[in-house]
């Protein structure tokens, strides 16, 4: 890291810090309960490839359709922390569904449940950071909430592979510990984060929620939400990296080195890429993410070991660090203070519905023709948001942009 980034770390605020630490722990638990769910259902449940990308893709879909409604909220009554708090507390009081599932049906309300949490935190969280931060830090402080969102996503993982040696690979017992972290989340929250003082009359605020309003969103914000769900299209839920170094021979008791390793990469990149945003083209990271990830659906569907499989899971870490701290940058640079909850949930909206599609769509392939078919289907995809963005970068542009 350059001294350059090593001074705007310094210089976030501590409410970004503990907004990011909040994502360590809420993911800690996450993760690991992602990183096993996907091997329970099939191995304890008996569930399909295709029910694994109907759950995932519905679950994912939930949080985002959520996220419209509690942005748009948080924007008409000017404040964040409340549905914050509420989001990251039901997520957490979903957790001990897991461990006592026993069916597919109950792993999915567990999971439905767990997501409409995600998505009342996630657009106030996210519109919270910018509200939190200085325009001119709000890539590094994206980048960081990214950065020890991801640590948690390792960690998480981490700490199953070693419960699972030290339970003798009960799954249940592993997943009852993931309760613990999930509420030190909330309990972060509450003590730590701080909502500022918003200046915003409250005729102003309650105008957030029509559709005049939502007109006024420009059209640099639209072609954001236009370039988002193409990427959500190109990259499908991670559940079928973990199935598929499953298949590859990788032992039950370390299949969530999969989500470690993405992970470990993940949080490696997030932050400096965030940082680098401030400076550099967002452009250019946006298409190396896209050409790091047709290169991880390629490297996982050629993949004749757990070990290719996790070189896949690497690169696909690679492509998130790029991307994902930067897309949340962009959508705060491109819509109005006053309409940023609604901004972020309308983005996540439809990141969701497409992240549903290529679910549903993998799930379907994997179980007709196999699982290089679903990879190459989303290096496809991948592919295609590449040229698509290349090809605006050719078009005349205006000196503010």
């Amino acid at each position: 890291m350059t001294l350059v980034s090593r001074g705007r770390l310094r210089a976030l605020p501590p409410g970004v810090w503990a907004l990011g630490l909040v994502s360590l722990f809420m993911d800690i638990s996450s993760e690991l309960v992602h990183s096993l769910l996907p091997v329970f259902m099939v191995s304890v449940l008996g569930a399909s490839m295709l029910t694994v990308g109907v759950v995932e893709g519905i679950a994912e879909a939930t949080a985002a359709v959520t996220k419209v409604f509690s942005g748009a909220i948080s924007d008409y009554f000017g404040r964040r922390k409340f549905l914050a708090v509420l989001g990251y507390g039901l997520a957490a009081l979903t957790k001990p569904m897991f461990p006592l599932a026993t069916s597919v049906a109950w792993v999915f309300a567990a999971r439905f449940l767990d997501r409409v949490g995600k998505g009342i935190r996630g657009a106030p969280r996210d519109a919270l950071v910018a509200d939190i931060a200085p325009r001119e830090l709000r890539g590094a402080a994206y980048g960081l909430r990214q950065a020890l969102d991801s640590v948690g996503a390792f960690v998480g993982p981490l700490a199953a592979v070693a419960l699972m040696a030290l339970l003798a690979n009960d799954i249940k017992a592993v997943l009852w510990v993931a309760v613990v972290p999930a509420f030190v989340a909330v309990a972060i929250l509450v003590a730590a984060v701080h909502e500022p003082v918003r200046a915003q009359h409250p005729g102003d605020a309650r105008a957030a929620l029509t559709l005049a309003d939502a007109k006024r969103l420009p059209l640099r914000y639209w072609l954001i939400v236009f370039g988002g769900a193409v990427f959500a299209l190109a990259r499908f839920s991670e559940a079928f990296l973990v199935l598929r170094a499953q298949q590859l021979g990788l032992a039950l008791g370390l299949v969530p080195m999969v989500l470690v390793v993405m992970n470990v990469v993940y949080a490696a990149i997030a932050y400096p890429a965030g940082a680098a945003a401030d400076r550099i083209s967002s452009r250019s990271l946006l298409l190396a993410g896209l050409a790091t990830l047709i290169v991880a659906d390629l490297v996982l569907a050629a993949a004749a070991s757990s070990a290719a499989a996790l070189a896949g899971a690497a690169l696909w870490g690679v492509h998130m660090g790029l991307t994902q701290g930067l897309l949340a940058k962009l959508v705060a640079d491109s819509a109005p203070a006053r309409l940023l909850g609604t901004a972020f949930g309308v983005f996540n909206l439809v990141g969701g519905g497409a992240t549903l599609l290529a679910s549903v769509v993998a799930g379907a392939l994997w179980s007709a023709y196999g699982a290089q078919a679903a990879f190459f289907a989303g290096a496809g995809f991948a592919a295609l948001a590449a040229l698509g963005l290349a090809a605006y970068r050719a078009r005349p542009r205006a000196a503010s942009e």
